[in-house]
């Protein structure tokens, strides 16, 4: 699966949209491929400040559960609940409608990658 040029990747492998002051963020088809089928999604919740480089929640699969890690800084303004009883969106469809928050965005890192060094990262982090 191509990662979407349009976005923003972390190191961490989540993903990020900027629309405007606003970003949408999920995890990449590298993590959700690397943790096999989802079970469990803690997002952060709505009002929540979430920091970049921080935690934030937790994805559950029937791997292992893994840190959702914000790669940006702001305010939560929503949170998907489709999540709630539907987990395994994010395995079908991690760009699209398995998307995890939305934030009202106070801070974007400098060091988030473009899609062809993030695809760059994940070639030496399989190896």
């Amino acid at each position: 699966m191509s990662n979407p040029a349009d976005l923003k990747y972390s190191k961490s492998h989540e993903w990020v949209r900027v629309e405007g002051d606003e970003a949408v963020v999920g995890i990449t088809a590298f993590a959700q491929d690397s943790l096999g089928d989802i079970t469990y999604v803690e997002a952060p919740a709505v009002d929540d400040e979430v920091t970049a480089e921080s935690e934030c929640g937790s994805i559950e699969s029937v791997k292992a559960a893994s840190d959702l890690i914000s790669p940006v800084s702001g305010k939560v303004v929503a949170v998907n609940e489709a999540l709630e009883n539907a987990p395994e969106v994010i395995n079908r469809d991690p760009y699209g409608e398995g998307w995890i928050y939305r934030v009202k965005v106070s801070e974007i890192p400098g060091d988030l990658l473009d899609a062809a060094a993030y695809e760059a990262f994940c070639a030496q982090e399989a190896h």
